[in-house]
């Protein structure tokens, strides 16, 4: 299908975020880059940001919704793991059963209307590290 490479984005951007999670160790979950400066997130606040983020945006402009908390209870390293593995698991598997029909179909951006498949091609440039302002 035309849109197949969508989904095998999505699915290397879940194993960049899962593998890159499991690289701290517990105690570095309130580190920030820079030691004293605010303006940066925390390793904990990221991971939260993440989930909270994924899951508005795959709900909310996606309609896919895994019927899930986006937030692990007890907020660990490892819970963040685990949640955000088996949630961006469902959210692939529901993306990989969708046809053309649904990619061309229109849904609203931010108040613009856009296929889904845009929408994705702009989340995916940004995961692959392309300026927000060439997407």
């Amino acid at each position: 299908m035309h849109y197949d490479f969508l989904a095998e984005t999505y699915e290397t951007e879940r194993i960049k975020v899962v593998s890159t999670w499991s690289e701290f160790r517990d105690e570095e979950m309130p580190l920030r880059p820079k030691t004293g400066d605010p303006r940066g997130r925390s390793v904990h606040e990221q991971m939260v940001h993440q989930c909270v983020s994924e899951d508005l945006w795959m709900r909310i402009m996606l309609r896919i919704d895994v019927n899930a908390p986006p937030l692990p209870k007890p907020e660990t390293r490892l819970e963040f793991i685990r949640r955000y593995a088996e949630d961006s698991g469902k959210r692939l598997d529901i993306l990989r059963g969708k046809d053309e029909a649904w990619w061309q179909g229109e849904t609203k951006f931010f108040d613009a209307p856009r296929s889904r498949a845009w929408g994705r091609r702009t989340w995916s440039g940004r995961s692959c590290g392309a300026p927000a302002w060439c997407t």
